[in-house]
């Protein structure tokens, strides 16, 4: 293991417990699940402050319930370490992706879900690659106002503009579902009607009707901030109308819960775009009910 890799199963610290998510366990052996960030913003295309997500995410966590309704479940009942931030090369997105690629692949190993907190859409390539190297009937459940899958972003290859491109080349874009998507190059909306599971403008519902399509199967869920109307998450770098509301997203989440749910991840909250902290905290409460949704 590396030196990076075992300071991220720190002892707990309690002058540290500000910086942790609400009620998260002091003992890593002993911890289902493992919230992990990836404070990366190296390809963010419009605004920028991405990386800065995860702490601040973990921050407002203080003023969470650890009850949900929604899921009649408490955090209290479950063990999840927080391991802070995965510590990137700044500026280099490959090497970024690569490195958060053999952390998840360490905690797939050593039994623990992964919940990572992003960050921009790309460094979720890191933890998607080691899930379907893990689970090779792997199911990617895609929830986002874009689309994702261009080919390169003027030029670039590695972009927050391209990751779910590379993982439909990769495992096949027949295993790729993506929901709410109303955002993308007319390019991008035909080859998606055309290869994945597309289901543009909402979420819960088209979820509903392809329950027993991924049951079953590894499922591995990447939800981007953005799905979610501006009036209720502003906090974001590309910021898309006509989105769904809170209610829809609870909703959705309730439904993943009945699926084998293997990792997850949330990306793209932009606190600095934020001072209302509507998407800093609606962000953290959908990893209160991630939490309660797949750690059994």
């Amino acid at each position: 293991m590396t030196a990076w890799m075992h300071s991220l199963q720190r002892p707990f610290d309690p002058a540290y417990s500000g910086n942790v998510f609400i009620g998260a366990t002091e003992d890593f052996e002993r911890a289902k699940a493992v919230l992990y960030g990836m404070p990366m913003d190296w390809t963010v295309s419009f605004r920028a402050g991405t990386r800065l997500g995860p702490a601040r995410i973990r921050e407002v966590s203080i003023g969470l319930e650890e009850y949900s309704p929604y899921l009649d479940r408490d955090l209290r009942d479950i063990d999840y370490f927080d391991a802070g931030d995965v510590p990137l090369p700044f500026g280099n997105p490959a090497a970024s992706v690569d490195r958060l690629y053999t952390y998840v692949r360490g905690l797939f190993e050593a039994g623990k879900f992964p919940l990572g907190l992003g960050g921009e859409h790309l460094a979720s390539l890191g933890p998607l690659r080691a899930a379907w190297e893990r689970y090779p009937d792997l199911r990617v459940v895609h929830i986002d106002a874009h689309t994702d899958l261009r080919e390169d972003y003027e030029g670039e290859p590695y972009s927050h503009a391209t990751v779910i491109r590379k993982v439909c080349d990769a495992i096949g874009p027949d295993r790729v579902y993506q929901f709410g998507i109303r955002s993308g190059t007319r390019e991008e909306f035909a080859w998606a009607r055309a290869h994945t599971h597309f289901f543009p403008f909402e979420v819960a519902a088209p979820l509903e009707r392809v329950m027993d399509e991924l049951a079953g199967h590894p499922v591995y869920v990447t939800w981007d901030i953005d799905v979610f109307d501006p009036a209720h998450a502003p906090g974001t770098g590309t910021a898309e109308h006509g989105g769904i509301d809170p209610r829809e997203g609870f909703r959705a989440m309730q439904l993943l819960s009945r699926l084998n749910v293997i990792g997850f991840d949330l990306v793209e909250v932009s606190p600095p775009l934020d001072p209302s902290e509507l998407a800093q905290i609606l962000a953290a409460k959908l990893v209160r009910e991630a939490l309660l949704a797949f750690v059994r």
